[in-house]
């Protein structure tokens, strides 16, 4: 990954304190796992929710994959720290860690 991507990805990691990597838009997910992402954090409370659409910018993409070293679509960040994908976001939820986690202030 070149410095420029790098610096672009942090840029929008940090942007919110959650930032969603996804296929779609919140009000229009173009997978499930996107869209039971978005739900999952609505359940909990999120209301600062930057999404990214990977869709729309294929470098993205490919490079949120190697910033993260993770495979696959969607990828949940909060307060800059990668947490995981629709599973992981499941799961916290479930376990009520989730809201704990989006309540933390910086």
């Amino acid at each position: 990954m070149n410095e420029e991507l790098k610096k672009r990805i942090d840029e929008l990691v940090k942007g919110h304190k959650v930032v969603l990597f996804m296929k779609g838009s919140p009000m229009m997910p173009m997978c499930g796992f996107s869209a039971s992402a978005v739900e999952t954090l609505r359940k909990a409370g999120a209301t600062d929710v930057g999404a990214v659409d990977v869709l729309k910018d294929p470098e993205i993409r490919q490079g949120i994959k190697e910033y993260s070293s993770w495979p696959t679509i969607p990828q949940i960040f909060i307060d800059g720290e990668f947490v995981g994908g629709c599973d992981i976001l499941g799961d916290l939820h479930e376990r009520g860690e989730l809201a704990a986690i989006l309540a933390k202030k910086d």
